[in-house]
């Protein structure tokens, strides 16, 4: 069975094409990062635009890439929601008109979902891949705008146990970014930064919400923001690199340290062995590696895309699409 995947949930345009769920025919992918890192950020009605002038040329590289005739594809799967409105209704009327052009069925995929759909792809660069990922397992899904836990029993079973209240992390790492004065997007600035910084210099607290599966990084974003106004105020100057790399360091390990901690104890109380990521922060490396450490520790099994189909991506909502059918 061969998918054309649409994904337009924010500023990326992608189309990719999937078969049988697993084996990656395309993968197409236009960011708008560029266009957008001017306004710190994604502007919705710019992005929707731009949704429209990209998306058939990445259609037609897409299947020129794919080597397959339009009249191949079996199904249509879009991004339904989460995401801007604007950019969502680009890539859904597209999918609508050509599931309706090819007679094929149209599947409305949920982009939270989707995410841990990539681990799903034969990948041979995913973490623990050389295995197959069974369920039930545990999902995390840490990007710019959601922050999610779920219980994955069966591809039509997936409880969401908890997302966030305030603040996503990737949205905190944007703008604990900002308050350092670093360009858009900030997660990899930040990471760039907490390799030069000592991560055990500034403690800031660990948002756990014991009790709840749910997270909220608002508060350690307000700590940044506090350490930074007493820091000015004593120094009487700007802050130097330095410190600059000692908060990012400090506030990514409090990140990860919540992120990790949190899912794998959501694990051993469902008396789950497997933990599935994804999503644009899992891209980042300390993550990725504390991530490995301690569930090596804790006996788990643990999946983590390639950096590649962590970021949106559309091989991922055809791939989720495929296992809905």
């Amino acid at each position: 069975m061969i998918i054309l995947g649409i994904e337009t949930s924010c500023d990326e345009t992608a189309v990719a094409i999937v078969e049988n769920g697993k084996k990656i025919l395309a993968n197409e992918v236009s960011s708008q990062i560029k266009f957008h890192s001017k306004y710190g950020g994604v502007i919705p009605e710019l992005a929707s635009r731009k949704q429209i002038e990209l998306m058939n040329p990445i259609l037609e590289e897409a299947q020129k890439h794919a080597g397959v005739n339009w009249s191949d594809i079996d199904a249509v799967a879009v991004t339904s929601n989460p995401g801007l409105i604007g950019s969502l209704l680009v890539g859904i009327s597209t999918a609508k008109a050509l599931a309706y052009l090819f007679n094929v069925p149209l599947c409305e995929v949920d982009h939270v979902e989707a995410h841990l759909y990539a681990n799903f792809l034969d990948d041979r660069s995913v973490i623990n891949h050389s295995t197959t990922i069974e369920m039930p397992f545990i999902g995390l899904v840490v990007s710019g705008g959601h922050t999610s836990l779920f219980l994955v029993k069966g591809h039509r079973d997936i409880e969401l146990l908890g997302k966030t209240r305030d603040d996503a992390a990737g949205e905190a790492f944007d703008k604990v970014a900002k308050l350092l004065g670093l360009p858009y997007p900030g997660g990899p600035e930040i990471e760039r930064l907490a390799k030069k910084g000592n991560p055990e210099k500034i403690k800031f607290p660990r948002p756990y919400l014991h009790g709840s599966y749910d997270f909220s990084f608002s508060g350690l974003k307000t700590a940044v923001a506090y350490y930074l106004r007493d820091a000015v105020c004593s120094m009487q100057h700007a802050v130097d690199t330095e410190l600059k790399a000692d908060i990012s360091a400090g506030f990514q390990e409090a990140v990860v340290e919540t992120l990790v901690y949190k899912t794998i104890k959501t694990a051993k109380k469902k008396g789950i062995g497997r933990i599935a990521l994804g999503g644009g922060v899992v891209a980042n490396n300390r993550l990725r590696s504390f991530f490995k450490e301690e569930s090596e520790k804790s006996g788990m099994e643990l999946f983590i895309p390639s950096t590649e189909l962590c970021l949106d991506n559309a091989a991922m909502v055809a791939c989720r699409a495929y296992y809905k059918k």
